[in-house]
């Protein structure tokens, strides 16, 4: 859901951005007075709600407050606190989120509170960022999305730059040293108050629980001198300003004219694709990295020659191909292996035989709702062959459950009482798009 930004807001955005775009080495300093206003909190408030997301610590849910003090008054309390300069962050919930390879990926999950008062922050100081950041970032940032990531690649495939350096940054979000974040920042924002915010959410300790549910403190705190919890608001912002400072190395010293690479960037993932070798560009990447503190994953960071093989890249698989019939190169971008296999195993999950007892319309409405997901995103360019096998296995998942719903147990008996026509005009499942979703001309070559 699209919240509109009220006018008041805008306003002092577009004056914070245009001021920041005119005046490259300005240092703003007058920001700490725009994060209680009333517009900015009740903003800030709604964007919060729209992104939905668990309690924090205090257990604390949306609905707690709403038909507990009130939205107004709980507002009313932060922004008190805030001018009042009496504000603290409270603790972060740590949450482990099962990643495809069966390691875990830790999530850190502010309390309400601090994520109103983070979006309240990235409002104000969001667009003076902006006027910084370059052409080849796109990761988080506004009117940019991952296709948009996507397609950069694809012209500059399409160019000739097919040599790339698919890089993996080893534990990204949990490495970002702190005080070098806070000199970054400090580039362009100077308000004490706005800075000790920041400090504050990068110092919160980070609670989790052991084995036996246990809550204990596994992360963060004073003493803590790096990282920033995937999973707060402000995280993405802070992440690329980090680094930021590889794309403005990039563009300053002209590497994309002088070393013939192309970086594309979205958040802690990019690549660099080259018209030529790729040893001098993954010296300057790993020398700029070493400078930040930060580290490559020499196990997951390879070198491709995207003609004749491909690389992974938010999600999508992407290689130079030739068309069947002109037999021209064209840059191929479907849904990756991996992609493939997670909708299909959540497919899998949502249509469970164990899941008869709840209502079909739940069953449906949850399956569609991944599907609808899932396509929206990967419907776009060259993947009309994974939508039908993603097509495919959501009928037959869904016919398979009817059939332990029914007491059916004969294949051929189901496949003729739940044909895939009745399985969407009598149950509403959401049929996935198999026409072609590339979006270039060319693509079809």
């Amino acid at each position: 859901m699209l919240l509109t930004t009220p006018e008041s807001i805008r306003t002092l955005q577009r004056k914070l951005y245009a001021k920041a775009k005119q005046e490259p080495a300005y240092r703003f300093y007058a920001l700490y007075d725009k994060l209680y206003r009333a517009d900015t909190l009740s903003h800030a408030w709604r964007l919060v709600k729209a992104n939905k997301g668990s309690p924090g610590v205090d257990g604390i849910s949306f609905e707690a407050i709403e038909n507990g003090e009130g939205i107004e008054t709980f507002l009313r309390g932060l922004a008190r606190d805030l001018k009042d300069k009496t504000y603290r962050a409270q603790p972060v919930r740590r949450v482990m989120i099962p990643k495809a390879d069966g390691s875990l990926r830790p999530l850190g999950i502010p309390t309400i509170r601090d994520r109103v008062a983070q979006m309240a922050v990235k409002l104000i100081i969001e667009p003076i960022f902006e006027a910084d950041f370059c052409e080849h970032s796109y990761g988080f940032r506004p009117q940019r999305s991952a296709h948009d990531a996507v397609e950069d690649i694809a012209k500059v495939l399409w160019a000739g730059h097919t040599q790339v350096i698919d890089a993996d940054l080893s534990k990204y979000f949990d490495s970002i040293p702190h005080a070098k974040l806070l000199a970054v920042v400090a580039e362009r924002i100077v308000d004490g108050g706005i800075l000790r915010l920041i400090k504050q959410w990068l110092k919160a300790p980070v609670i989790g629980e052991d084995e036996r549910g246990v809550k204990k403190t596994v992360g963060g705190g004073k003493a803590n001198s790096q990282g920033t919890p995937q999973g707060g608001v402000i995280s993405p912002l802070l992440a690329n300003c980090y680094l930021h400072i590889l794309d403005r190395i990039w563009q300053r010293q002209n590497l994309k004219g002088k070393l013939k690479a192309h970086l594309v960037r979205y958040a802690d993932d990019f690549v660099v694709l080259c018209a030529k070798g790729v040893e001098e560009a993954l010296r300057v990447v790993r020398h700029v990295l070493e400078r930040l503190g930060l580290m490559l994953n020499e196990a997951k960071t390879k070198v491709v020659d995207a003609t004749e093989a491909s690389f992974n890249f938010l999600g999508y698989s992407i290689r130079m191909s030739r068309g069947r019939q002109s037999g021209k190169p064209y840059p191929h971008v479907c849904p990756s292996d991996k992609s493939l296999k997670k909708i299909k195993a959540k497919l899998t999950a949502l249509t469970g035989r164990e899941l008869t007892p709840i209502a079909l319309d739940k069953i449906v409405g949850n399956v569609n709702r991944s599907l609808r997901g899932w396509a929206n995103y990967f419907h776009y360019r060259n993947s009309n062959q994974v939508m039908e096998k993603v097509k495919t296995h959501a009928e037959q998942r869904l016919r398979m459950h009817l059939m332990k719903r029914h007491k059916v147990k004969n294949r051929g008996i189901g496949e003729g009482r739940f044909p895939s026509a009745t399985l969407y005009r009598r149950y509403g499942l959401y049929k996935v798009p198999t026409a072609a979703g590339w979006r270039s001309a060319h693509a079809s070559a």
